[in-house]
């Protein structure tokens, strides 16, 4: 008896050798990567604690994350190409004949001159005296509507010009009508007028696009980040791997999965 056990005590130690070397490694590669730092790393570069911790789903928020930032750039790059091409057609047509140097502004004042095919005179006054744009159709003349509309009690009779009414709606006027720097007019180029609405649209809807990719970008930062955090949990609370597998059907239907090693 003494003689047969010798060799099951040997194979039990064995055993155990072998066994607490791979907790030895399991500890030393804790140590190395721990689960805590996991979430924080896909936080900053999604798939990161993922691969960290071996799993191999990790490739696939890095691959999202490349594809998203790579689609952010190029619809960022065309839409600025086409915010360049109606900002020199707005100045080659519309505003040359008004100002002989171009400064750009606001996306705003290219949006009204989308609107209005005329920004209209700022001073309607050839003399000394200061009197804003009358004509509703064109942007300015529009302004100082609304400036008689808000401030006086009938729009269609001005009140002394001394009277605190009439300077409120001058004052209003001026701090919203375009000056002499920015007026245009797309009288008798109504072709060139429709083309750039069409470039400013292509261009806006271009911005718009890109702005989605970020949203895109900050989700796969969070979702990849929260895989991580659950994983690390489980597999802390289980005492094993784990692992949380996520996966979206058709109609947006969603699976959730975790599996824990044995």
């Amino acid at each position: 008896m003494h003689v047969a056990g010798r060799p099951a005590a040997l194979l039990v130690s064995v055993a155990l050798l072998g066994g607490t070397r791979a907790a030895a490694q399991r500890v030393d590669a804790a140590v190395v990567t721990p689960s805590a730092f996991r979430p924080l790393a896909s936080l900053l570069l999604p798939g990161a604690g993922q691969l960290m911790a071996g799993q191999d789903r990790g490739a696939v928020y890095l691959a999202a994350e490349i594809y998203v930032l790579s689609r952010f750039v190029q619809l960022d790059r065309e839409a600025s190409r086409e915010a360049e091409r109606f900002q020199a057609l707005a100045y080659d047509i519309a505003r040359r004949g008004f100002t002989a140097t171009r400064r750009d502004t606001v996306f705003e004042y290219y949006e009204q001159m989308e609107r209005f095919a005329e920004s209209g005179q700022y001073d309607a006054d050839p003399g000394a005296g200061f009197a804003p744009e009358n004509d509703p159709r064109t942007y300015n003349g529009s302004v100082w509507l609304l400036a008689r509309r808000t401030y006086w009690a009938d729009p269609n009779v001005p009140p002394d010009p001394t009277s605190l009414e009439y300077r409120r709606a001058v004052t209003f006027y001026e701090a919203r009508a375009v000056g002499p720097a920015f007026l245009w007019s797309w009288r008798d180029h109504s072709l060139e007028h429709e083309v750039f609405r069409e470039t400013i649209r292509r261009s806006d809807t271009g911005f718009r696009r890109a702005q989605n990719q970020v949203g895109l970008l900050l989700a796969n930062h969070v979702v990849s980040a929260v895989d991580a955090l659950i994983s690390s949990r489980l597999a802390a609370a289980a005492g094993r791997p784990a692992e949380l597998h996520t996966t979206v059907g058709p109609r947006g239907s969603a699976r959730v999965q975790v599996s824990i090693g044995f």
